[in-house]
């Protein structure tokens, strides 16, 4: 269960970085994608320890 949490909250912060930066071009759109999947590992490492353990 802990690795499903993960995969999707990096999958849903990626997908919402992509969105953010998708209108200053597609590099920006990468770079913020690969910052909101970071954060989106510290969500759900976060998410794991606070409520599954």
């Amino acid at each position: 269960m802990k690795k499903i949490i993960l995969f999707l909250s990096i999958s849903v912060f990626g997908w919402i970085g992509w969105r953010l930066g998708q209108g200053a071009g597609i590099m920006t759109a990468y770079l913020v994608s690969v910052a909101g999947s970071l954060l989106g590992v510290v969500v759900g490492v976060l998410f794991n320890r606070r409520y599954l353990e």
